[in-house]
């Protein structure tokens, strides 16, 4: 009898650890998605196109987990998924949004890149949890969530400062990956997809790009040191979508699109940061406020969560 009345206590240390791994595992994925416009400039600026990025992406990535995904059920229902849903997770998380990365970065800086992108992730996160879940806006949490905009659009318009056409042209394809990437979290939640099966089906049918690859854009293996190569194979398609994807997800279904709508704003400061040492982009005055009011800006909404209406 006593063992019956212990067992339902536990449930609540349970879910409280449980939400703790879920935020480490969002801080983790920030800093891989912040890191990832900090790696792939650089690797634009030293000869290793957009192109050639994006299939050493997929390519690694879509390999790797093709076996799972044919063991969930394969082409039949597109990994466990359905078809439907496995289109609109590929579209939005999968190459056609990594494009529009990879070729933003080739025409502006990382920080507009680290910066514009998540900013657009958050209103649609916030946005997208209202109407899709019945999330409530606090007062904190909107209050928060202004102040995290506002730094934003200091960051935004600190780098787009007298920007050339080419830069302006980048920040637009940043813009879309924003509008594309905000949906992931949110379709996750809303189908209930697993994390992992999630990664597993965006990785696989972004298969469909190596074909255009090598017909078009394909330049040979010696572009690159093999060693460099073979570093950014398992960046790009290991620690970038096999890892980050999931944690991504899997934090999504605990945490709620809600909540994971407060990370994103911390990629523009990842991002930023690495880049001063990595490619020397120095931030100037209106960047230094657009942290403190990001950083402030997180810090009163996440002092209560957002309630959820009565089913």
């Amino acid at each position: 009898m006593d063992q019956r009345i212990a067992r339902p206590a536990a449930a609540p240390d349970t879910e409280r650890r449980r939400r703790r791994l879920a935020v480490a595992g969002m801080l983790l994925s920030v800093l891989i998605f912040g890191s990832n416009f900090v790696i792939s400039r650089h690797a634009v600026l030293h000869g290793i196109g957009a192109h050639d990025l994006l299939a050493l992406r997929f390519g690694t990535a879509g390999l790797l987990l093709l076996p799972l995904f044919l063991r969930a059920g394969g082409l039949r229902n597109c990994g466990g998924v359905g078809w439907n849903h496995g289109v609109w997770l590929a579209v939005t998380s999968g190459f056609p949004m990594t494009f529009l990365m990879l070729m933003g970065l080739t025409m502006a800086p990382a920080a507009h890149g680290a910066t514009i992108g998540p900013g657009t992730v958050t209103v649609i996160g916030i946005v997208g949890s209202v109407v899709l879940f019945g999330a409530r806006l606090s007062a904190p949490l909107i209050l928060g969530i202004a102040s995290v905009i506002g730094g934003l659009g200091f960051l935004a318009f600190a780098g787009s400062h007298g920007a050339a056409g080419d830069t302006l042209r980048g920040d637009l394809c940043f813009l879309g990956v924003g509008l594309l990437w905000g949906f992931y979290p949110l379709l996750i939640q809303l189908w209930k997809v697993d994390g992992l099966k999630g990664s597993i089906v965006v990785s696989v049918l972004s298969l469909a790009y190596l074909p255009f690859y090598f017909l078009f854009f394909f330049r040979g293996f010696d572009i690159a040191p093999w060693w460099v190569l073979g570093l950014h194979a398992v960046y790009q398609g290991i620690i970038n979508v096999i890892l980050g994807l999931w944690l991504w997800g899997w934090a999504a279904h605990v945490l709620g699109a809600a909540v994971v709508g407060r990370f994103p704003p911390l990629i523009p400061v990842t991002g930023t940061t690495l880049a001063i040492p990595a490619l020397g982009e120095i931030p100037g005055p209106l960047q230094l406020a657009g942290f403190g009011l990001i950083i402030g800006g997180l810090f009163v909404a996440s002092w209560r969560r957002p309630a959820r209406k009565a089913e």
